[in-house]
């Protein structure tokens, strides 16, 4: 058996993961077990390396090189499986690095990081194929090539034997062994698997999968119990700049704690909360509350030594009106870098305590600083579909 097939049989393998459907079963040793039948979201709430579901195989099982399946995404970044023998000496993970196919391999005394082809997080389904062609592994996006990866070892080929570790949505390895390091949360969906002759169901240590929604558009869904947590630390700020929030939505189907910030000892900053029963958004400062229609399109919030600014874009009369409110805090630049962001919920005493009035609706763009906020870096991050939402 060369080389490149039992790289490849490591990769063709790795795919066959991706077969898990939603559909869970008890296999009463505490695990649930996952028919191969379904759509996957890779997106479920876990440790950010931990795998959503993962398998083990027999090597001598393997009877097919070719594999395929399909995956829809905004997210630009995650890893999509894993693979491994020697329960983790060779190892190989695909993932999306800026929304490119990236296949890292270790083999041996080979180790490769290859990325290319396009730009995958459109939102559209795309259908990746992997197969074995003599010294090339070949990765084809929509029936053209992608990414060609050619291996050649210095070592003598040996007979691989054993198991096969798989894993979806995860490693299983420690991460500092990747030559590309990468953000591996992917809110994504895979679906059609057609894979090689693997029947062993794969184990989840999730209660339920969630579900793919149909149709999808850009934004950041709060399904009203999820939410994010940022160190205000890392926005970068300058002196002279304040500090400035914009949100793009459709306030009117939104209802819940949108934003809140809290300074460690003290009470909250502020909070932005919509309320879709009165079609009210109300931000709080202090005692200080501020009343906005629902109707509006864009709010940007902006800190200064001494003012806040808020300018509210509305949807239905095409209109922009600015508030501008005094402020007395010489020190609000120190207290922000010192502070909590939480996206989505309302944040409690506890460091990392979160209330109940948790957020339902999407959220098209969020920017700090005039870049926008990748939920994914949150330090805390639960019950959230960072890029995408139900269309």
């Amino acid at each position: 058996m060369s080389l490149v097939w039992k790289v490849m049989a490591l990769l063709v393998l790795s795919l066959a993961l991706l077969t898990c459907g939603a559909e869970v079963q008890g296999n009463g040793q505490g695990k649930k077990q996952v028919p191969g039948s379904s759509t996957v979201h890779l997106s479920q709430d876990r440790d950010i390396w931990r795998p959503l579901i993962h398998t083990t195989v027999n090597l001598s099982e393997i009877n097919s090189i070719k594999s395929s399946f399909e995956l829809r995404t905004f997210d630009p970044e995650g890893v999509i499986f894993y693979g491994d023998t020697k329960n983790g000496v060779d190892w190989f993970v695909l993932s999306l690095k800026d929304g490119i196919p990236l296949m890292q391999i270790s083999r041996g005394d080979i180790l490769i990081s290859v990325a290319g082809g396009p730009k995958l997080n459109d939102g559209k389904w795309h259908t990746l194929e992997v197969s074995n062609h003599g010294k090339f592994v070949i990765l084809e996006v929509d029936g053209s090539e992608g990414v060609t990866v050619g291996m050649k070892s210095q070592q003598a080929d040996e007979v691989i034997s054993g198991e096969l570790r798989l894993a979806l949505g995860g490693i299983l390895i420690s991460k500092e062994k990747m030559i590309v390091q990468f953000e591996p949360r992917m809110d994504g969906c895979v679906r059609k698997g057609s894979w090689l002759n693997i029947s062993t169901p794969w184990q989840s240590e999730v209660e339920d999968l969630w579900p793919c929604y149909q149709n999808i558009r850009p934004g950041s869904y709060f399904s009203g119990k999820g939410f994010a947590i940022f160190n205000t630390s890392v926005f970068l700020t300058e002196e002279d700049d304040g500090i400035k929030f914009e949100l793009w939505s459709n306030f009117t189907q939104m209802d819940g704690t949108i934003l809140s910030i809290k300074a460690p000892e003290q009470g909250l900053m502020f909070t932005l909360v919509a309320n879709k029963n009165t079609k009210v958004v109300t931000f709080t400062r202090g005692k200080e509350k501020t009343y906005m229609r629902n109707t509006l399109r864009r709010l940007l919030i902006k800190f200064s030594e001494d003012s806040l600014l808020l300018v509210i874009e509305e949807s239905e009369l095409d209109s922009t009106s600015t508030t501008i409110m005094p402020m007395n805090h010489p020190g609000y630049l120190t207290t922000w870098r010192k502070s909590r962001l939480t996206v989505g919920g309302l944040l409690g005493e506890g460091e990392d305590s979160v209330g109940s009035q948790f957020l339902t609706g999407c959220l098209e763009k969020i920017q700090i600083q005039g870049r926008d906020l990748d939920l994914d870096l949150a330090v805390k991050h639960m019950s959230v579909s960072s890029h995408s939402c139900p269309a």
